[in-house]
């Protein structure tokens, strides 16, 4: 993809920042809404990524013509599973220093024809340790973007004293005692259990210690780069921005052009005909992200609680939803709420969640899924899945007052009956509708007029300072 110069003002002619984002789906998305943004204020923009995530994300968004998408291999052999996430963000760690020092040597050294020298360099917060460096050795700005919570990077940069305090382990974060940490002041406290390192899911490749120390090597690092930004706006935690002194907080960063943008699969779009023959407020939307994995018997009491809920849904079921095996839905279960609901395989979420059809969205939690849903004015019920979601499900529900949580029995199993009365529950309380109209209003407020858009600007005109 050619890179063309922009028509701006002088100050920001020759900005080129250089986007690095961990190639997964959750860090991937926001990094190319970052990007995108940053050319929509005057940069130029340069998105590295894997091989194979170029090539799903070139077959889902519209060419975007300041911006070029340049691949590297992920260092993983042809026979290696490139779906396994650890495996693969392992391979990458080790991979990329290399492929980023050259690449940025041969652009600077080159300087091709309506690309221009690469002026600083923006990081996921997983990758940051070898980038920051190398950036810094070869003179460039350099900035890490935090794709979570505000509460999840109080945590990270409060590690120290929970070790000095003996409420963890300073090996692997074993919680020694079981006690609620106030990180904000905004937010509810954070239940030990809560602890990002703390909550692996279902996935067997999850090892607790190597996520904690790596945490601790954040902890330091987020220290060193001119500027750490962050996927939120000031009002959703006043308390966050004086963490660090170099935060600048950025979101919600929004749909490009409306379209839902960095996805690794395609939405399908005949909901959205669909949602238009459905009555305002009405229509439960029901998903959960790109890595959540339900049991077989978890994904049926599921179907049957949306099924006795008898109100129209929207429902995006992954075909690798179900862990281990294929999916497989009740007897009878499509036939019967086919007058009643939308079934898809992925769903072009904001496009979704904007529809004036929406009632509520049943959701994992996922930071990004947060934020869209904050954004588009959307109570939620919250469904967490691993790592962050559980505090951000806290944040949602107790916090802002925005959604209710979903509990599981006594079996871990979230029944129908919960799904039921959960549904009912959000649908007439209308506090926590006005919660959530008040916050879309902060959210548009900072994303088209002040707040964050500003901070927007002041950070690209600081780029050629």
């Amino acid at each position: 993809m050619e890179h063309t110069s922009i028509s701006t003002s002088p100050l920001q002619a020759n900005a080129h920042v250089l986007l690095l984002p961990l190639p997964l789906q959750g860090h991937v998305a926001p990094f190319m809404k970052l990007g995108h943004q940053l050319v929509r204020h005057g940069s130029k923009v340069t998105f590295l990524t894997t091989e194979s995530i170029r090539s799903q994300i070139e077959k889902v968004d519209e060419e975007e013509e300041h911006m070029r998408i340049i691949s590297v291999p992920d260092g993983l052999a042809l026979e290696d599973d490139h779906k396994d996430d650890n495996r693969l963000v392992q391979s990458f760690l080790h991979v990329i220093p290399g492929h980023l020092e050259n690449l940025i040597r041969k652009t600077n050294e080159d300087e091709l024809i309506g690309i221009g020298q690469i002026t600083c360099l923006i990081v996921d917060v997983v990758l940051s340790r070898d980038p920051i460096e190398i950036a810094e050795k070869m003179g460039l700005k350099h900035a890490i973007f935090f794709p979570s919570a505000p509460g999840v990077l109080a945590l990270i940069l409060h590690i120290p004293k929970l070790i000095e305090a003996g409420i963890i382990d300073a090996d692997d974060g074993t919680v020694e005692k079981n006690e609620k940490i106030q990180l904000s002041p905004n937010l509810p406290a954070m239940d030990s259990a809560d602890f990002i390192w703390k909550r692996p899911g279902n996935k067997s490749n999850f090892n607790q210690k190597d996520v904690f120390q790596y945490l601790l090597l954040v902890n330091q690092i987020l220290k060193v780069p001119n500027w750490v930004l962050c996927n939120w706006f000031h009002e959703l935690d006043p308390s966050a921005n004086a963490l660090l002194p170099n935060i600048i907080s950025v979101g919600p960063l929004p749909a490009h052009d409306g379209k839902s943008t960095g996805n690794f699969r395609s939405g399908d779009l005949t909901c959205l005909p669909w949602l238009d023959r459905q009555s305002p407020g009405s229509v439960i939307y029901i998903a959960f992200g790109s890595t959540s994995k339900f049991s077989q018997q978890q994904f049926h009491e599921l179907a049957f609680g949306l099924e006795l809920i008898g109100k129209p849904f929207l429902w995006a079921v992954r075909s690798d939803f179900i862990d281990g095996i294929s999916i497989e839905y009740p007897d009878g279960f499509q036939d019967r709420v086919k007058n009643l609901g939308k079934i898809v395989n992925w769903a072009p979420q904001e496009k979704v969640l904007a529809h004036p059809s929406i009632a509520c969205y049943m959701t994992h939690c996922g930071w990004n899924s947060t934020m869209e849903s904050i954004n588009m004015g959307i109570p939620m019920l919250c469904w967490p899945y691993f790592g962050d979601q559980f505090w951000n499900k806290s944040c949602v529900c107790y916090g802002w007052k925005v959604g209710l949580e979903i509990n599981p029995d006594e079996n871990r199993m979230v029944t129908r009956h919960e799904i039921k009365r959960k549904v009912d529950e959000l649908l007439s309380d209308e506090g926590i509708k006005a919660n959530a109209l008040k916050l879309k209003e902060l959210a548009q407020n900072n994303a088209y007029e002040g707040g964050s858009s500003k901070n927007f600007r002041d950070f690209v005109a600081q780029l050629m300072l």
